[in-house]
């Protein structure tokens, strides 16, 4: 891990890097079963919707985004559940940094094939009821606030941390310790 980011999860917390693995793991666990929970429910959803009598009155283009939208809840559904059962086959095998970062890219991944699935599912319904217009602007407004708010935001936050990590690393390295740079 980075020495600097290392140091920017560590600030104020006093514990080993073990007991700051188990923090990690717990805390993404509970992540990932908030947005299980949603895809499964989700995936669910779309495995009955060929079942219903108004299928048949999808177009061609809906039919193929229904199809697109199934993979991708239950591809959201497969890389949501892989850090529990990766975290089970390393169990006590004394892995559990790399177990932390595997299960943190799986769960980027599985959100991101989440955020594909209900855009999807936005559009599908949305072009079924109201095809057109209405249907273009309310995908464009779910998926400008799923980007906005799953990945703009923090990722300008992040390089918001890193830029002023490195500030302060490199301050504290020049030999200028009274001068902190985050102020």
């Amino acid at each position: 891990m980075n020495p600097t980011l290392e140091r920017i999860g560590l600030e104020g917390r006093s514990e080993t890097a073990l007991e700051r693995c188990d923090r990690n793991l717990v805390e993404l666990l509970q992540e990932v079963r908030v947005a299980q929970t949603g895809v499964q429910i989700l995936f669910a959803f779309l495995l009955t919707v060929p079942f219903t009598a108004r299928f048949e009155r999808l177009t061609p283009f809906q039919e193929i985004l229904y199809f697109g939208t199934l993979l991708a809840a239950g591809a959201a559904a497969m890389l949501l559940i892989a850090p529990t059962s990766y975290h089970r086959i390393v169990f006590r095998l004394g892995d559990k940094e790399n177990l932390v970062r595997v299960a943190n890219r799986l769960t980027i991944w599985g959100l991101a094939f989440v955020a594909l699935a209900m855009i999807g599912v936005v559009l599908l319904v949305s072009d079924f009821l109201f095809p057109g217009p209405v249907a273009i602007a309310t995908t464009g407004i779910a998926t400008l606030v799923c980007l906005t708010s799953w990945y703009v935001v923090p990722l300008r936050r992040r390089s918001y941390l890193r830029r002023n990590a490195r500030v302060v690393t490199t301050t504290r390295t020049s030999g200028r310790r009274g001068h902190d740079a985050r102020h």
